[in-house]
């Protein structure tokens, strides 16, 4: 059985480190390159980076934004590679073959594709056999509406009519790598995973499944893996404060009987 991963996500809004609560408050936690340094010496298992940036339009309701002069994913990108040499995965405004390429070169090893996967669904396909399905991650958000699992995109802004279950046996099916798979509701809320969301889609997918979104104590990790069977497990909130480090997730999961990296 493959071991279990600790996952840090990295959120990037107009080149600062923020916190996200719920998809709709941001807070400013400071410059991604200091975040990069701790997890270095943490020793994680792997780093998410993803940019919303590229969703300002949506959030501020601007069509006129000039996404060079705020995105600054290939310049972090670049960096973190150089200096913590765990597995990279990269995402936001990701939506050509070519801006894979871009990233891969930069020094990614997975990149991260979600609205774009919506859009166009054979981009999954194509991006898949022309990097290979290890590669490829889909990451999927998810909201209940009245009382029904959805699929979200644009960074909570645009609702799909999507069900999630049928969207993770899609983006697999498309050749996708992994899912990310992330709780609207949950995010920032610190009360834990939302295990059934999480359950659901894992047990109905032959590849990983990362669970993120509410992660406020070690505890949840643990849920994550053993009752909603997650593949690996990620959080972005909690990993923010130095005190918490990833070092004393995993001791506190190996004592718990995961079996992790």
């Amino acid at each position: 059985m493959l071991k279990k991963r600790l996952i840090p996500i990295l959120l990037l809004r107009e080149g600062m480190l923020v916190k996200s609560i719920e998809f709709k408050t941001f807070r400013p936690v400071g410059n991604p390159k200091i975040a990069i340094e701790y997890f270095n010496a943490w020793e994680v298992d792997e780093i998410v980076f993803l940019d919303i940036t590229p969703e300002m339009k949506y959030i501020r309701g601007r069509q006129d934004i000039n996404l060079e002069n705020f995105s600054k994913l290939i310049e972090y990108t670049e960096y973190i590679s150089t200096r913590c040499f765990v597995p990279l995965t990269v995402g936001g405004g990701i939506n050509t073959i070519a801006d894979i390429r871009k990233y891969l070169h930069a020094g990614a090893d997975k990149i991260s594709i979600n609205s774009q996967a919506v859009k166009k669904p054979e981009f999954i396909t194509e991006a898949a056999k022309i990097f290979g399905r290890q590669c490829i991650v889909v990451s999927i958000d998810v909201k209940k509406i009245n009382d029904k699992y959805e699929v979200i995109t644009s960074y909570g802004q645009v609702a799909t009519g999507l069900d999630p279950i049928y969207w993770a046996k899609e983006v697999a099916n498309r050749g996708a790598g992994e899912i990310l798979l992330q709780s609207m509701d949950k995010d920032g809320t610190l009360s834990g995973y939302d295990l059934n969301l999480i359950r659901n889609i894992a047990d109905n997918v032959d590849i990983p499944v990362i669970a993120a979104g509410g992660v406020g104590e070690w505890q949840h990790l643990f849920d994550g893996i053993v009752n909603g069977h997650a593949s690996a497990v990620a959080a972005a909130n909690i990993f923010h404060f130095t005190e918490q480090s990833t070092r004393h997730a995993k001791e506190y999961m190996r004592l718990k009987g995961i079996d992790v990296r």
